[in-house]
């Protein structure tokens, strides 16, 4: 789902968001998700964004006539400067609400209503008009236990003619400004992970998140758009994509105005086997109501998963891909920095976790807090690593883990241990529950330090693959 609203703010200017959903149903006419929601045109907010938890009812009113409700919470943050976030932002937690009107055109659903959207203790808890366009899709997935094996002949028609090819990417990227008109003037270096699904051989469309780990770590930006893909060898492709949406962090630090950023980019790939790639990019990211102003450049990882043809000349056996996703909640706990005791810090995050043995995994976090810290809203943290899982035996319900992680918070490069216990609720769902500690620093060498408690809810499913 999109949604747009324009929100007031009380005594200062509107703040137009933008928000991108995915829900999943549960039951009849009733789903769950997660989104993230950002500025684009109005006010001097570049760098807010939001993320929640939520639920959404559907019921058909007549005919195409369909009534929508959702409620979400979550945490964000984001203001002129990091003094005027504290009153934007407050504490950084919201909720929101929404019911609406749709008329359901059977590819899409497009409709109106009314949104609510409140964060504690600021300047933003208003009603206003919502806009929403709601794309509905499918897939075909198995259980957690079938990854490694083969698909039914059925299963396996279907998988080519319905999913076609997603690509799941990791990327080190850099943001070298140009004329900068912030207080902050060097290269920013991120964080990003890409979704990206195959319309045709050639024609992609794909969902970006990044967060900065260098040089400015407040930095955030949530894209979306499409691409286009030449094969140029049979080890080498070459892919050009261009992204719109909105990022920055304080405009008196990096000037993206409201938020608006556009990013076209080109990226060399070459093949390190079937379905693993490496990348080399180069691009521009700009600013158009801002001064921001960058080329870039960067490295990227990209796990193929292809369940049709996807343009290659011989097909190969499809089999299925074991993936993980993680919803977590996560509380520091004995939290330090500059060596002085903090309150507890709470956030929610998502992880996804690609399986490439029965013990080993490769974990991908990201986490926003919905509590203040050093007094202001916007913590967030990104991290990846590797992660190792005791093998189960039929039957067994309770699964040990521990990994590994590098990456960033709000003051720089950082590492994060956690180990704990999963027990699996049925063949798709698992509850968890893991301790760990987190270690960073910032530039100037203040160290964060800080126990963590996190409970996660696991979806544990795999997709077709080639």
């Amino acid at each position: 789902m999109l949604d747009y609203q324009t929100v007031r703010v009380q005594g200062d200017s509107p703040i137009d968001l933008l928000g991108f959903h995915v829900y999943v149903p549960v039951t009849e006419g009733v789903s769950v998700g997660a989104g993230l929601m950002g500025p684009l045109i109005a006010g001097q907010y570049g760098g807010f964004m939001g993320a929640s938890v939520g639920v959404q009812g559907r019921i058909r009113l007549g005919g195409p006539v369909v009534a929508l409700g959702a409620l979400a919470a979550g945490g964000g943050a984001g203001g002129r400067s990091p003094e005027h976030a504290k009153k934007l932002s407050g504490t950084g937690s919201f909720v929101r609400g929404q019911l609406a009107l749709g008329y359901d055109a059977g590819d899409f659903t497009v409709g109106a209503g009314v949104s609510s959207i409140k964060f504690r203790r600021s300047l933003i808890d208003n009603s206003q008009l919502n806009l929403f366009l709601d794309i509905p899709f499918s897939y075909l997935s198995g259980s957690y236990a079938q990854r490694g094996q083969p698909l039914s002949a059925a299963d396996e028609q279907r998988a080519a003619r319905e999913m076609g090819e997603t690509m799941l990417s990791f990327s080190l990227d850099n943001y070298r400004q140009l004329q900068a008109r912030g207080s902050y003037t060097g290269t920013v270096r991120t964080g990003e992970f890409q979704f990206a699904h195959f319309l045709t051989p050639e024609l992609f469309w794909f969902a970006n998140f990044a967060s900065a780990y260098a040089g400015l770590p407040t930095y955030n930006q949530l894209l979306g758009g499409v691409g286009w893909r030449w094969r140029l060898a049979p080890s080498w492709r070459l892919y050009a994509q261009l992204g719109v949406g909105s990022g920055g962090y304080a405009p008196e630090q990096i000037d993206t105005g409201p938020g608006l950023l556009v990013y076209p980019k080109l990226s060399a790939e070459f093949a390190l086997g079937k379905n693993l790639g490496l990348a080399v990019s180069a691009g521009y990211l700009s600013a158009p109501k801002g001064s921001s102003r960058n080329p870039t450049y960067g490295l990227t990882l990209t796990r193929h998963l292809r369940s049709g043809q996807g343009g290659d000349s011989a097909p190969a056996p499809a089999s299925y891909e074991g993936l993980r996703l993680t919803l977590l909640h996560q509380s520091d706990t004995q939290l330090r920095f500059r060596d002085i005791a903090r309150p507890a810090l709470h956030m929610l995050g998502l992880q996804i976790d690609m399986p490439v043995s029965e013990r080993w995994y490769l974990p991908l976090q990201a986490s926003a807090a919905y509590t203040s810290y050093l007094g202001y809203p916007g913590y967030a943290e990104i991290f990846a690593g590797v992660g190792v899982q005791t093998q189960l035996v039929p039957g067994e319900r309770v699964q040990a883990f521990g990994q590994l992680m590098a990456g960033a918070n709000v003051h720089g490069k950082g590492a994060k241990v956690n180990a704990g216990l999963r027990y699996l609720l049925d063949e798709r769902l698992a509850a968890s529950l893991s301790g760990g500690r987190i270690e960073a620093r910032s530039a100037s060498g203040g160290r964060y330090s800080a126990n963590n408690v996190v409970i996660g809810l696991d979806y544990r499913f795999s997709v077709p693959t080639r």
